[in-house]
């Protein structure tokens, strides 16, 4: 076998996205997507081929040899010379291909890990530098997490040592992630402070700044950030839970395999939950205190901060004033602004007074909101809609005449109001056989709580769109939904690709849980 330690795991992930990204334009632009070779089929994390340096079988040590580099499993001198690529099924090649990347992968990724330690975390400047609280905020529980990828790596490294032919790697994914991976969540959960931790040090300690300057300079970290370092944790976690998705993809349906891999998946998609829901934790009771502070009630007060309580979406709208027959006419004098604070259960509205504080005339439940979108009466009623509260804050019915800045703004307060209304086009979970479809081509950091932060490859269904440039999407392996810039992604314009995702994603996600349980015992026994 290989190392892959050539490559840092910020590259390795980059350059396997970047590979995903250029296979899926290639099957998009071709007429008969069944004519793709396996290996355009195939997304990989590994490097472009490269000349096998060492002809004499390589020993199995991911962790320590970082001469020789293969990208693919079919590369290897022993799996070469076996003559076995000539007996394999194409399907099973490519399964053994996608097994063969999550091992090579998390080789990469302990790499990344180990250079934090070393290169960063232990530098004895550095040391000096820091309170031990400080550097307990910025590393956290880092070596924990090294210990685990180092273990999980060298049960991987020796099922791949058994025999050429990988039986399988999921049920070692699944072991581990059951026993070890809450280390993630620990890591993870406590990003909000490390972030918070790292700004201020970069701004109170010019010898924390110059130190950690020096050190990304070296030629160790090739032209890396220290924050790209610190993130590799969560952005391990989230890729493991795709390569298992590759696997499943590949795997025969109904199979042990098929069990163990679904078994894996799930385990991971509840790591992964447990990481977005830490991080979200901790930014939102903080958001839920500030935002306390800042309101006035002159009706009924309302208590704001709850642990099951959060903000959805904020800002400000147009109100019209007077009755609906108004309309008529077109003067802008007519709204007046008002400020909404929209929860995940309640809607708070507000008109905005001096000393940033907000005055709070009316509130109801989320889910007694209607809305109504207005036909077009011209441009002073353009991006006009009407917000109907089936019970405000009196008990009473009240609508709203409310003028967004532009057709995005109206729509995203359309969704984030009332989320079961129907969207221009059907979510994919309704099996319709076509939706449109977009792949992210650059990647995109939320700026907004209604927004969706993408990974490069991310391909995602299209809920609504608007014309000032803007999606609603919702993403194929998690069901994540939210808005982001049309600019970020390339539509998937070739139906059976489309469809070809959509089938990939329902195996995915399929709930046969009593049949997946009788399979999944009986393979771990």
């Amino acid at each position: 076998l290989c190392s892959f330690l050539g490559l840092l795991y910020q590259e390795y992930r980059d350059k396997s996205t970047r590979e995903e990204i250029e296979t899926r334009r290639l099957q998009d632009s071709q007429t008969d997507p069944e004519e793709t070779s396996p290996s355009e089929e195939t997304p990989s994390e590994a490097e472009p081929t490269s000349t096998i340096e060492n002809k004499a079988p390589p020993q199995i040590n991911l962790l320590r040899n970082s001469n020789s580099r293969f990208n693919l499993w079919q590369d290897l001198p022993e799996v070469q010379s076996s003559g076995i690529l000539s007996i394999l099924q194409p399907d099973e090649i490519k399964l053994q291909e996608a097994m063969f990347e999550l091992v090579t992968s998390e080789a990469s990724y302990y790499k990344s890990l180990n250079l934090l330690v070393s290169h960063f975390m232990e530098n004895e400047r550095l040391k000096k530098i820091l309170h031990q609280s400080e550097a307990h905020i910025l590393f956290s529980n880092v070596l924990d997490v090294m210990a685990v990828s180092e273990r999980f790596l060298l049960d991987l490294e020796q099922r791949v040592e058994e025999n050429i032919v990988i039986s399988d790697v999921c049920d070692i994914v699944y072991q581990h992630t059951v026993n070890h991976f809450s280390v993630y969540i620990t890591y993870v959960s406590n990003q909000t402070y490390q972030e918070r931790a790292y700004k201020q040090l970069l701004q109170d300690k010019p010898a924390f700044r110059e130190v950690i300057s020096q050190l990304e300079l070296d030629p160790k970290c090739k032209g890396l950030s220290f924050s790209s370092f610190l993130i590799l944790p969560f952005q391990r976690i989230t890729r493991l839970k795709l390569l298992v998705q590759n696997i499943l993809k590949k795997v025969e349906e109904k199979s042990d395999r098929e069990s163990t891999a679904l078994d894996a998946h799930k385990e991971l998609e509840t790591v992964v939950k447990a990481c977005n829901e830490g991080v979200r934790k901790m930014s939102r009771t903080e958001q839920m205190i500030s935002i306390q502070k800042k309101l006035e009630f002159k009706i009924k007060s309302v208590p704001i901060i709850s642990h099951s309580r959060w903000l959805l979406k904020q800002g400000e709208l147009q109100q019209m004033n007077g009755p609906k027959t108004s309309r008529t006419l077109r003067t802008k004098k007519l709204f007046r602004e008002i400020y909404l604070f929209l929860f995940n259960d309640l809607l708070v509205i507000c008109r905005q007074i001096p000393g940033d504080k907000y005055q709070v005339f009316d509130s109801a439940p989320r889910g007694l909101l209607r809305v109504e979108e207005l036909e077009d009466q011209g441009q002073s009623l353009a991006n006009v809609f009407i917000l109907r509260l089936l019970e405000n804050a009196d008990d009473r019915e009240a609508s709203y005449m409310l003028k967004a800045s532009s057709q995005s703004e109206m729509k995203r307060w359309m969704i984030s109001l009332a989320p079961n209304r129907r969207t221009k086009f059907v979510s994919f979970t309704s099996r319709l056989v076509d939706c449109p479809q977009i792949q992210c081509v650059h990647p995109y950091v939320a700026q907004q709580p209604d927004e969706l932060s993408l990974e490069l490859a991310d391909v995602l269904n299209i809920l609504d769109k608007t014309d000032d440039g803007w999606i609603f999407g919702e993403r194929l392996h998690d069901q994540e939904r939210g808005w982001f810039p049309s600019s970020m992604g390339e539509e998937i314009l070739n139906p059976k690709i489309r469809a070809q995702n959509l089938k990939e994603c329902f195996r995915v996600h399929k709930s046969d849980d009593s049949q997946r349980r009788k399979l999944g015992s009986r393979n771990r026994q």
